[in-house]
C-alpha cells in the first residue's frame, strides 16, 4: 500500500468517526455547557469517543505494517543445479548453464529459463503446494527489494557444492559459502528498506532450503583431478562435508534461519552419466553407498544442530528410498525408462548437456531423467510428493490449488531487464 493510499484510508476513517460521533466537533463547547448542566459526566464520554477514533487510526496503521512486511512468508533457496532457476545463465564464464533448448520445454512459455530440467524443480513443487511463492534467481536483473519481500530469493548455482573447491571445472559457480555471503548482502538491502527490527522478523519467519552435496562427490571427490579424492577416505570426506555444512547452517541460523530443510542425496550412482561411465551400464554401487552415508550423517547432524540452536526447526529431507524404488521398478510408478536421459544424442553417450541438436524422447513424462544428470519434471513431482508426505507440510500462505503438471502460465524468471539487480551491491562474502 502506497503512502497516498494510507493517507486516503486514514482520512476516510476519520470522516467515518466524525459521522458516527458528530459531537466530537463540538467537544469543547459541549463539555463546557454540560459542566453547568450535568457536572463532569459528558467529558469522559467525549474522551472515550476520541479514544475510539484513535484506536481506528492505529489499527489502520498496524494493518498496513502487517500487510506489508509481517504476513507474507517467503523462502530462500541455497543449492546446485537441481534448484538453480537462472543464476548460472548470468555467469558469463560458467560452463554449467541451462540456456539452450530443450531446457524449460514444459515450463511457462517453453523457453530456457535457467532450470536444468524440462519443467519444475523439487523446490518449485513443494513451494506451490504449500503456498510459498517461487523465489526469483539472485542474478535476475529485475530483482528489487519489493520482489524479495514478496517472493524471497533463490541463490542456487549449477555446479556449486558445500565445499568451495567443488565444481571448479565449471569455471564460474556459487559455492554454498558464496551463496550465504550473497544472502548477507540481501539482508542489508532489506534492513535499509524496512528497518532492522522488521527485517529480523521477516527473515525469522521465512523458510529456508539447502540442497547441495551431489557435486561434492561427482564433481570433486570421485574425480582424480581434485585433491580431495586423494586426501580423504570415504568416511573422512563425509566427516569433512558434515563439519563444513554444520558451520554453514550455524551461520544461517545466526542470520535468522529458523525453519530450514536440507535435501538429502538420491542414488546418484544411478544417474545416466554414472551408468554410461561404468563397464556394465549398471548403477555404480560405490557412489550410491556414499550417498547413503551422506544422508545418514546429515540426518544425525541436523537433529543435533536443531536441538542445540535456539528456536531452530531444522529437518533433513531424505527421499533416497523412493527414488531408488522408482529407478529399480519404473513401471510401478508410471515410468518406462529410468536408465537413460530423455534429451540426448541417441546412442552417442554421454551427452553432457541438452542442446538444440539433441533428440528428445517420445513421452517426457515417462522418463525418470531429463538429461545425463537431472531428473525430469515428473520425477521431481514424485520426489516432492514424498517429502511433503513424510514431513506433513501444511499451507503457509493462502493459495489456490497448484496444477498437478508443469506450470503453463508461470513466468520465466530472468526475462525482465528493466531494473538492476540489488544483489550486485552486496557486502563482501567468502569466495566460491
Amino acid at each position: 500500500m502506497s503512502l497516498a493510499n494510507i493517507y486516503c484510508q486514514l482520512v476516510y476513517n476519520f470522516h467515518v468517526v466524525i459521522a458516527l460521533y458528530p459531537d466530537l466537533n463540538q467537544a469543547k463547547s459541549s463539555t463546557s455547557n454540560c459542566k453547568a448542566k450535568s457536572g463532569e459526566l459528558e467529558k469522559p464520554v467525549s474522551i472515550m469517543k476520541l479514544a475510539v477514533a484513535c484506536t481506528i487510526m492505529v489499527t489502520t496503521l498496524l494493518g498496513v505494517a502487517m500487510d506489508g512486511y509481517d504476513c507474507k512468508v517467503v523462502q530462500f533457496i541455497f543449492g546446485d543445479s537441481l534448484s538453480d532457476v537462472g543464476n548460472n545463465d548470468r555467469l558469463s564464464k560458467s560452463l554449467a548453464q541451462a540456456s539452450l533448448p530443450w531446457y524449460g520445454i514444459d515450463f511457462g512459455n517453453g523457453l530456457p529459463n535457467g532450470r536444468f530440467c524440462n519443467g519444475r524443480t523439487v523446490a518449485d513443487i513443494i513451494g506451490d503446494r504449500t503456498g510459498l511463492p517461487r523465489p526469483p534467481a539472485f542474478l535476475d536483473p529485475s530483482l528489487t527489494e519489493d520482489m524479495i519481500l514478496e517472493n524471497g530469493v533463490n541463490y542456487a548455482s549449477g555446479g556449486g557444492g558445500i565445499l568451495n573447491e567443488t565444481g571448479s571445472l565449471f569455471i564460474q559457480r556459487f559455492s554454498l559459502y558464496k551463496q550465504i555471503g550473497l544472502f548477507q548482502g540481501t539482508q542489508e538491502l532489506i534492513k535499509a528498506k524496512i528497518g532492522k527490527e522488521a527485517a529480523e522478523n521477516f527473515f525469522q519467519k521465512s523458510r529456508y532450503v539447502v540442497a547441495l552435496g551431489s557435486n561434492d562427490f561427482i564433481n570433486n571427490y570421485l574425480l582424480p583431478v581434485y585433491n580431495d579424492g586423494w586426501k580423504y577416505s570415504d568416511e573422512g570426506f563425509i566427516n569433512y562435508l558434515m563439519e563444513t555444512l554444520k558451520r554453514q547452517l550455524t551461520i544461517l541460523h545466526g542470520l535468522g534461519a529458523r525453519e530450514l530443510m536440507v535435501f538429502g542425496l538420491g542414488p546418484m550412482g544411478c544417474i545416466p552419466l554414472q551408468r554410461v561411465l561404468s563397464t556394465s551400464g549398471e548403477c555404480q554401487d560405490k557412489t550410491n553407498k556414499l550417498a547413503i552415508s551422506f544422508n545418514q550423517a546429515g540426518s544425525k547432524m541436523l537433529k543435533e544442530l536443531s536441538g542445540n540452536l535456539p528456536n531452530a526447526s531444522f529437518k533433513f529431507g531424505d527421499a533416497y528410498d523412493v527414488v531408488d524404488a522408482v529407478i529399480t521398478n519404473p513401471q510401478k510408478y508410471g515410468f518406462n525408462n529410468s536408465d537413460s536421459p530423455c534429451c540426448s544424442f541417441g546412442k552417442i553417450r554421454p551427452a553432457l548437456t541438452c542442446v538444440p541438436a539433441s533428440i528428445l524422447c517420445e513421452d517426457r513424462s515417462k522418463y525418470v531423467f531429463w538429461d545425463e544428470y537431472h531428473p525430469s519434471d515428473s520425477a521431481n513431482e514424485l520426489i516432492a510428493t514424498e517429502l511433503i508426505r513424510k514431513f506433513g507440510f501444511l499451507p503457509v500462505n493462502a493459495t489456490n490449488a497448484p496444477s498437478p503438471g508443469p506450470a503453463v502460465d508461470a513466468p520465466s524468471p530472468g526475462l525482465a531487464v528493466d531494473a538492476p539487480s540489488p544483489g550486485l551491491a552486496v557486502a563482501p562474502s567468502p569466495e566460491g
